[in-house]
């Protein structure tokens, strides 16, 4: 019953209205102790399992995850991984690779003996692959945090993992820390208003951009700057025509999280994107500074887990701060 309520919220109610107790900002979990263990529950597809014992074997399905677990310090649990190649943080280097994350080997899902798998259900595909799982008589726990509209919800799953590994003291105290530093920056806000900011990238003639629910846009509106979309709600990124783009951004101070690394590969990339004021200003910035040959990118990782970090960094780029001083994002020359 408790997780038809949360998933009957509409949108007239506040995000709030639907946090499970126990959590101060994400929707998708409730995390219960018992007198025989910890119970998890995850709303999307619902789940329920009472854990009696840590969780010592774990595979994952997204680098997100591995972020989880090195930030309280269980990265020892790390059994087995997809795309291991995608993987930045620091691991011991012996887990066993599962293959893509879009379709894992069964035979080595069988082979690394897990206790459990660590699933997405980005969409009817991944619920697929994870029910083929589950029919090798592998436990898969679906992470939703990419479902939780705000920053701070998000980080919020690292409660899940700490539940599943028995740190959830570690899980909730790393919360905790990230929370007050998020909050702390909020709080310190002076006023972006006249700052304007744009994001995403013309990507075969349609233009996506945050909604109001994204995680970004809760960024770019704690850190206090202009953005028009902050009161649309829709579910995914909103698809914007170039003129639509131009009329909304044109004269949008910052650009932030832009897809090449300089402004040269920007313009070759699609001409219209010089022409946009932050791009003539050479104010535009990608997500890019912390990354390794080949794509592994700490944004996807530790970004998730501190998200004061995010914040820090937008306020950071409003206030045109030297580079030296941002953590994921990465000015563009």
């Amino acid at each position: 019953m408790f997780a038809l309520c949360c998933v009957a919220c509409t949108k007239q109610q506040t995000e709030q209205s639907c946090v499970p107790a126990g959590n101060k900002y994400a929707t998708g979990f409730q995390i219960t102790q018992t007198d025989t263990g910890v119970v998890v529950e995850v709303f999307q597809p619902y789940q329920r399992l009472c854990i009696k014992e840590p969780m010592r074997r774990l595979g994952t399905m997204s680098t997100v995850q591995v972020g989880f677990l090195y930030a309280i310090d269980a990265i020892d649990c790390l059994a087995a991984v997809c795309n291991p190649e995608l993987i930045y943080t620091p691991v011991k280097g012996d887990e066993i690779d599962l293959g893509d994350s879009m379709k894992p080997s069964a035979e080595r899902v069988l082979q690394a003996g897990l206790d459990a798998l660590l699933a997405v259900n980005y969409g009817q595909y991944d619920n697929l692959e994870a029910a083929r799982i589950e029919k090798l008589g592998v436990t898969t726990i679906y992470i939703n945090e990419w479902q939780e509209g705000s920053p701070l919800a998000r980080a919020e799953w690292i409660r899940v993992l700490g539940a599943l590994t028995g740190k959830l003291h570690e899980a909730d105290s790393v919360f905790h820390e990230v929370e007050s530093e998020y909050l702390n920056y909020k709080s310190q806000i002076t006023n972006h208003k006249s700052t304007k900011i744009m994001s995403g990238n013309n990507f075969r003639g349609t233009w996506y951009v945050p909604s109001g629910k994204n995680y970004l846009a809760y960024l770019f509106k704690d850190a206090g700057a202009e953005y028009p979309f902050y009161d649309n709600e829709r579910e995914t990124s909103i698809p914007l025509t170039i003129e639509e783009t131009i009329r909304y951004f044109h004269d949008a101070d910052v650009w932030v999280g832009a897809g090449g690394n300089s402004l040269a590969e920007l313009a070759q990339m699609d001409e219209k994107h010089t022409w946009f004021k932050a791009y003539q200003n050479g104010r535009v910035y990608n997500w890019r500074k912390q990354t390794k040959a080949g794509g592994p990118n700490n944004f996807w990782e530790r970004g998730v887990v501190h998200p004061e970090e995010m914040l820090e960094d937008v306020i950071h780029i409003l206030n045109n701060a030297p580079d030296s001083t941002l953590h994921f994002a990465e000015h563009l020359h």
